[in-house]
Formats: C-alpha cells, structure tokens, sequence
C-alpha cells in the first residue's frame, strides 16, 4: 500500500477539482491510501470523496505563514510514514507541512523558490485547450501524478456522493418544502461583481421560476445574504434566502437536492457539478475554457 499526503488548495472550487487528482492517483495504483491536509471548511468536501481516507485540518488565514501550526501539524503526522507528498499550492508554505512530516518524495510544481522543500519537480506538461488563454486546471491537476497524460480523462471528472441521512436531517431543519420542484441559485462569487450575474437578472429568472410552480433556494455565505434578499423581495413567495444560514456541509445538502442549479462561477458551481445536478453557469471575468463545471 502506497501512503499518499495530499496539501490540497484553499478555495472551495479547486477543493472539489482537487479530487480529479485522487482519481488519477488510484486509477495509477489501486492500493493507495490518500490522506488530505486542508482548511477546516474542507472537510465537508473530502467527506465525500471516496478516494480520501482521512482529512487533516491546517487551519492558516490567506496571506498568514503559520509556521508554528504547519510544523506542528508536520511532525505530528511523521509517524504516518507517507510514501510520497503531492503539494498542489504552489507557495513557498504550502509545501513545509511534508517537509516536516518527513515525506521522502514530495512532489509539486515549481513555486516560490522551494527547492529542497519540493524535491520532485513536476514538469508543466498540460496545454490550453483550443480557443483558451489558460491550462485547464483540472489537467494541471492530474498531470502532477502523470505528466505524460495531461488531461483528465471523463471518468477522473470530480462526483461527490450524497448522503441521504445528512439530506433528510438539512431538509428538516430548514423546513424546505417538497411539493415542489426547486431551483438552487448561488448568486456570490469571490472577487466581485465580475464575476456575477447582475441581481436584478436572478430576481427576473427567480419571479418567472416560481410563477411556474418552482421554488426558488437561494444558496450561499453570509456576505451572499444581500443579493438573497433583494431576489426574494423582487419575485416575492416562493424563495427561501438560505444564504448565511447554513456551513458547507448544508450548502451541500441543498444543492443536492435541488432539481437544477443556477450559478456564477464560485465553489458551490463546482460542487453543484460534482453532485451530478444539471448546472446552468454564468461566467463573467473568468473563462469556462480554464475552470469550467465538470
């Protein structure tokens, strides 16, 4: 059995594409045992993952070093004896929590100046695909295990599995209504406007929805909140603003069981795509060449 350290990424969407990289690594050696350090927020995520045999939470705020919580981290796990370390971030910090476990083989692209600390240099073998200015994240992903074949194949795209017992006790809690078919909308996006479909575009979609004898589940973080309300004032009953009322582990609950998804490009696009439900995304800024819903 190969024991595998993955450093995953600290955003939610490339959480969920992170697990294109699992796939590959099982699909190359059906005995590995893949164990994932990541932001506490993650855990929900890799929960789903069949291909992650445990999750361990590295809890440093964006643009902090945290050298004290990584080394601790590191040398508690050396009595794991990881075989190999993928380190997908390619900071200079991200890659000191294997090298403190003691991973023999730490594996990565090539970052902020951390030879030594990655000492199996992956090769940027993964083009863009025609018509993009960008490598496929996904590809850059897969190609850290197999730079020979850089592009995700169909059946390494991201699926994270239900769970219907977590379904039944989210639905209840929020008291989200089953008589009708529901809509999940995820309005917010990282970086600004941008990257949203303008409010007022959600709001007319949102009233045209329920006045077909749709519900409308809006979906989201507490800075989401806003936009959620402004939706469900314009296209009045029917829209549950659900947004700043659940953690990660209900958002995936929700879209789960919504019958359909509209979103902008944000983390929850990506885990409404990986739950298998049909996924409208809207794109602004950014490319559906580079990061699109698998």
């Amino acid at each position: 059995m190969t024991r595998v350290l993955v450093v995953g990424p600290s955003w939610v969407g490339d959480m969920v594409m992170a697990q294109t990289l699992f796939r590959r690594i099982v699909r190359m050696d059906a005995g590995a045992e893949i164990h994932v350090v990541g932001p506490g927020w993650s855990v929900p995520i890799t929960a789903r993952m069949p291909e992650v045999a445990r999750a361990y939470v590295l809890d440093v705020p964006h643009g902090t070093f945290g050298l004290r919580p990584r080394s601790m981290l590191g040398t508690a796990l050396r009595p794991m004896a990881f075989d190999v370390a993928f380190v997908m971030p390619r900071s200079f910090k991200s890659a000191l929590v294997p090298a403190f476990a003691r991973v023999p083989r730490r594996r990565g692209y090539r970052g902020e100046m951390r030879y030594g600390l990655v000492n199996d240099m992956v090769p940027a073998t993964a083009r863009p695909l025609p018509g993009a200015a960008k490598v496929r994240t996904v590809d850059q992903f897969v190609a850290m295990a197999d730079p020979s074949e850089p592009v995700m194949r169909a059946s390494e795209a991201p699926h994270l599995v239900r769970d219907g017992e977590s379904e039944a006790a989210t639905r209840a809690k929020l008291h989200l209504d089953d008589a009708r078919p529901a809509i999940a909308f995820c309005p917010g996006a990282e970086y600004g406007p941008s990257k949203q479909w303008p409010v007022e575009r959600f709001a007319e979609l949102a009233r045209m929805l329920v006045g077909r004898g749709n519900a409308v589940w809006i979906v989201g973080s507490a800075k989401d909140r806003a936009a959620g309300e402004a939706i469900a004032e314009a296209a009045g009953n029917g829209v549950r603003v659900l947004a700043g009322e659940t953690g990660l582990a209900e958002a995936i609950d929700v879209l789960a069981m919504s019958d359909a998804v509209v979103t902008n490009d944000s983390g929850l696009m990506h885990v409404a795509a990986a739950l298998g439900r049909p996924t409208v995304a809207l794109f602004g800024s950014t490319s559906e060449l580079v990061t699109p819903p698998l």
